[in-house]
């Protein structure tokens, strides 16, 4: 069986160390099987594999690197994300989406939250502990994305599948 396709936004090398940081500290480490990442679709058919590849490389080549900020400490209930604001990504999620219209999953049809998760699946008391903590010193950020990625979902672990810097000119 070929393996589910996500597709994910490139962090700023600076901002993606801090986030695996941040995770190898706080995620529980038989769970932490990918790197840090910001999911824009989380299970593309593999049959979309070739047209996803022509798609993202294609947008990337066209647009300049994505504006965005890192706004603030996300409580996911069970575990920790950093927020990000960025509505042009989101624009750009929702090209992707349009083109694979009535092949996604029921959660990858709703507009995502984008976010970077540090923590996930721990007890209520420890996430909120590390929300506190991380509060305390969080300072908000702009940045830029620096691309698109594409993974194979092997049940944990992901496979790489392709990556595309951003390569156009701001308009």
């Amino acid at each position: 069986m070929r393996a589910p396709l996500v597709v994910t936004a490139v962090l700023p090398a600076a901002l993606q160390g801090r986030a695996e940081g941040l995770r190898r500290a706080h995620y529980p480490a038989e769970r932490n099987q990918v790197p840090a990442h910001v999911t824009l679709l989380r299970a593309l058919p593999p049959s979309l594999e070739a047209e996803a590849r022509s798609l993202l490389a294609g947008l990337a080549a066209e647009m300049p690197p994505v504006p965005a900020a890192l706004t603030g400490v996300m409580d996911l209930g069970t575990g920790t994300a950093l927020a990000i604001d960025s509505p042009a990504m989101l624009d750009l999620r929702g090209l992707i989406a349009e083109r694979f219209h009535g092949m996604l999953t029921l959660q990858d049809q709703g507009e995502p939250r984008l976010h970077v998760t540090v923590q996930n699946k721990v007890l209520r008391a420890e996430a909120r502990a590390l929300q506190a903590a991380l509060a305390v010193t969080f300072r908000a950020e702009r940045f830029t994305f620096a691309g698109l990625a594409m993974h194979r979902w092997l049940g944990g672990p992901w496979e790489d599948a392709g990556r595309w810097a951003f390569r156009g000119r701001a308009r």
